[in-house]
């Protein structure tokens, strides 16, 4: 059976002029959706419902859990933080559901792949920190908004001795692409870091005590299809949807 993948949208609430203007409306990189059909899933593009029962209710009905990125941050209000750099924030309505459906699909052990935005979301929805702004805050960095197509690999991370990650992987090191400005900072207590940049950015974090509760800083939907190490993370996250038990 092929399992059913729950995929998070952005969210347009009427103020960017480039997805919808005024009108409120979703959206979501085609990429995301073709690398977990490509690989032998269903993906569903999940509304962001605003009530916890009925957010709890369509977790049911999915095998697991895809965080998508998102161009916008989340609110530094939310780690306890004030805003110190002027990038826009993600609407409150994706915000609200996706660190509350972190919680719930971590209750249920419903398997979850969050990638870059979705990672850092995991770890707030945790307990966890961000770097707001890397090139600010982090002294020598590497570049992380790379300069060519997010089809190529940009630098490599070391994979941590006895994590998910290195078990899906099978490598103590990859090559990964970059795209993003912030990063995790503290890494949320029930968390650890499975994978880290040379200038000590956490590229990866996940749950040591959760079949499959992992998210990812680069985009590996941009490489499944050329790069076998990005392949594994898809085809390791549909093989533990596969064994969902919806009736649990």
């Amino acid at each position: 059976m092929k399992p059913i993948i729950g995929v998070t949208p952005d969210f347009n609430a009427g103020d960017r002029k480039e997805w919808g203007g005024r009108e409120p409306t979703y959206f979501l990189p085609a990429r995301y959706i073709r690398a977990i059909e490509e690989l032998g899933g269903i993906p569903l593009v999940l509304p962001l419902l605003a009530d916890r029962a009925t957010r709890r209710r369509l977790l049911q009905q999915i095998d697991g859990l895809l965080l998508t990125g998102s161009g916008p941050d989340l609110p530094p209000a939310l780690y306890g933080e004030r805003q110190r750099y002027p990038f826009s924030i993600v609407s409150e309505r994706r915000a609200s559901f996706e660190l509350d459906i972190v919680h719930l699909a971590k209750q249920a052990d419903v398997p979850l792949l969050g990638i870059c935005g979705g990672m850092q979301t995991m770890n707030v929805a945790c307990g966890g920190s961000l770097v707001q702004d890397i090139s600010s805050q982090i002294s020598q960095p590497l570049q992380h908004r790379q300069r060519i197509p997010a089809t190529n690999l940009s630098h490599t991370v070391t994979v941590t001795s006895g994590s998910l990650l290195r078990r899906i992987v099978r490598s103590v090191s990859m090559r990964v692409n970059s795209s993003h400005h912030q990063s995790v900072n503290a890494v949320a207590p029930s968390l650890i870091a499975s994978a880290l940049a040379p200038d000590g950015v956490v590229e990866a974090i996940e749950s040591p005590t959760h079949r499959f509760f992992l998210g990812i800083q680069w985009h590996p939907e941009f490489l499944f299809e050329r790069h076998p190490l990005h392949r594994r993370l898809f085809e390791a996250f549909l093989r533990a949807a596969r064994a969902t038990d919806r009736g649990a």
